[in-house]
């Protein structure tokens, strides 16, 4: 099996250091998408499956799998962070 691409995201923010401030860290798990935007993720994701998607919208779910992508790589660092500043959790 080929080593995964770390994406440009990933090798910038360095998620496996774990030196973000316990209220960075926290604040940083407390974010999700709204509710319009996790359903707007399934339509898309369920019409590009039957292949049936604009270049519009093709850009659209790319923005948000982007924004998903950044945002499980900030929260993969602060739950490190968190673990470092209390191991026993």
């Amino acid at each position: 099996m080929m080593p995964r691409h770390r994406s440009v995201f990933e090798r910038i923010l360095q998620p496996g250091q774990s030196d973000l401030p316990p209220e960075v860290a926290a604040y940083l798990l407390g974010w999700d998408f709204p509710p319009e935007d996790h359903a707007r993720y399934e339509e898309l994701s369920a019409k590009a499956q039957q292949g049936s998607l604009s270049d519009a919208v093709k850009e659209e779910l790319e923005e948000l799998l982007t924004a998903n992508d950044l945002m499980v790589i900030l929260q993969s660092k602060a739950r490190a962070s968190l673990k470092r500043q209390n191991p026993a959790a």
